[in-house]
């Protein structure tokens, strides 16, 4: 089961994994902008078919997955050099309680995801009590 990350509105998107100390580059490279409408999370994911990427939300935390396959044919070359990645790639990102999650949306062109997450009104928690 994946943690929880704080709610700090500062801590949006974070990538959740990053509190840990790794070293090696991301699976993939997202790019995450705003409007006054969404947030906008553009991925690259060349060479990776469609049908090979889910996306799945879990306790405010969204995860982006995606296989990458070494055709058969491939594995028989004899290379001098392999420097594309190949297996399961994921990244999981907070998004926290500022997301409609009922109507995020994705597409897919030329091998970029691009997922749009509406903006919500968080759920006012405070409430005033009248003293009779």
């Amino acid at each position: 089961m994946l943690m929880k990350i704080a709610k700090d509105p500062m801590r949006l998107f974070d990538d959740i994994w990053s509190g840990n100390q790794m070293t090696a580059a991301p699976a993939f490279k997202v790019d995450i902008s705003e409007d006054a409408h969404a947030f906008h999370l553009d991925a690259e994911l060349p060479g990776i078919a469609k049908e090979k990427i889910t996306m799945n939300i879990e306790e405010d935390v969204l995860t982006i997955k995606a296989d990458r396959v070494q055709e058969e044919e491939q594995k028989k070359k004899n290379f001098h050099r392999i420097e594309r990645s190949y297996g399961s790639f994921s990244r999981s990102f907070n998004i926290g309680e500022l997301i409609d999650q009922e109507h995020i949306a994705a597409t897919f062109d030329n091998g970029v995801l691009h997922v749009t997450l509406p903006k919500t009104v968080p759920a006012k928690k405070t409430k005033e009590i009248s003293i009779n």
